[in-house]
C-alpha cells in the first residue's frame, strides 16, 4: 500500500493485553488489578507501540480495550490508530464489562476495507470474536480475518471450524491473531487445514514474551500470497511478542486493492 511497494503488503498481528507490561510469571499475581484499574504508564506505552506499529500497512490487534475505568477510558483502538497514522480503524468489542472493561478486537489499516464483518466465535464462553476485513470486489479480494481464539480445545475447535466454512469459498486470505493454539494443534484440524492450508508462514515462538517457548501467535496465508520473512519482534509492553511480515500480492489482488486506494 506504500509508493514503491504496490505488490507488498506490511503485515503484523499482537496480542496487547491491554498494555500491562508483563516481564515474569509472578507479573500475573502482582499486575493483575491492572485488568481492571488504570495505570500511569499505560499511555506510555501506547505512544511508544504507535511507533512500531506505524512501519505497517494492515496490524491486528488482541486484548485491547475500547475505553473504560482501566483505560483512563482511552479507546486504545482510536488511540494508536491516530498516534500511527493509519486512515482506517476498527473496534470489535467482545466482552462488554461496561465502564470496567472493553475486551476487544481491532483492526488497522492504511486502506479503508471495502466491507467488514463481526463474528461472534462459537464457545461454551462467550467474548471471543473474529473481525473480517475484505479489500476489493470480486473473486480476486483480499480478505483478512483478526481472531482471538479460546483457551480450551473444544471451544478452539468449535472456532476453527466455523472460521473453516468462512474461509473455503475465498481466494486470497489472512488469519492472524493469537489463535492459542500451537502449530500442531493446528495441523491436526484438517478441516481448517483444507480450507487454508497453513501456506507458508513458518512458527515463531511468541508467549511468554519474557522467554518464549511456546508459538501461539499466527499469521496464515492462503497459497495465492507469498511470504517474506517473518519476525517476532521485541517484547513492548505485554506477554505476547508481536508477529510481523511482508506479504506479496498476486496480479489480481493487487490491482483490486489498487483500484480501492484510489477512490
Amino acid at each position: 500500500m506504500h509508493k514503491g511497494r504496490a505488490d507488498t503488503l506490511r503485515l503484523l498481528t499482537y496480542n496487547l493485553q491491554v498494555g500491562i507490561h508483563t516481564s515474569a510469571y509472578h507479573h500475573y499475581i502482582t499486575r493483575s488489578w491492572q485488568h481492571l484499574l488504570p495505570h500511569s504508564k499505560r499511555l506510555g506505552r501506547l505512544d511508544m507501540l504507535s511507533e512500531v506499529l506505524g512501519r505497517f500497512d494492515i496490524v491486528g490487534l488482541q486484548e485491547v480495550d475500547g475505553g473504560s475505568f482501566r483505560s483512563g477510558n482511552v479507546n486504545q483502538v482510536e488511540y494508536l490508530a491516530h498516534r500511527a497514522g493509519f486512515a482506517f480503524h476498527y473496534q470489535q468489542l467482545n466482552r462488554n464489562l461496561g465502564r470496567v472493561a472493553q475486551h476487544s478486537n481491532g483492526l488497522l489499516s492504511r486502506v479503508a476495507p471495502s466491507h467488514i464483518e463481526e463474528h461472534r466465535l462459537p464457545g461454551t464462553l462467550p467474548g471471543r470474536g473474529a473481525i473480517h476485513a475484505r479489500f476489493g470486489e470480486g473473486p480476486d479480494a483480499l480478505h483478512v480475518f483478526v481472531a482471538h481464539l479460546a483457551l480450551s480445545h473444544r471451544g478452539r475447535t468449535r472456532q476453527l471450524d466455523y472460521l473453516s466454512e468462512l474461509i473455503t469459498p475465498l481466494k486470497h486470505v489472512v488469519v492472524m491473531g493469537d489463535l492459542n493454539c500451537t502449530p500442531d494443534q493446528l495441523h491436526a484440524h484438517s478441516r481448517f487445514c483444507t480450507s487454508l492450508p497453513l501456506h507458508p508462514v513458518r512458527p515463531l515462538l511468541s508467549y511468554p514474551s519474557w522467554q518464549p517457548s511456546r508459538a501461539l501467535d499466527h499469521i496464515l496465508l492462503s497459497s495465492s500470497l507469498e511470504a517474506g520473512e517473518i519476525m517476532a519482534l521485541d517484547p513492548l509492553a505485554s506477554d505476547h511478542l508481536p508477529l510481523a511480515v511482508d506479504i506479496h500480492l498476486p496480479e489480481s489482488c493487487r490491482q483490486a486493492i489498487s483500484l480501492l486506494s484510489d477512490q
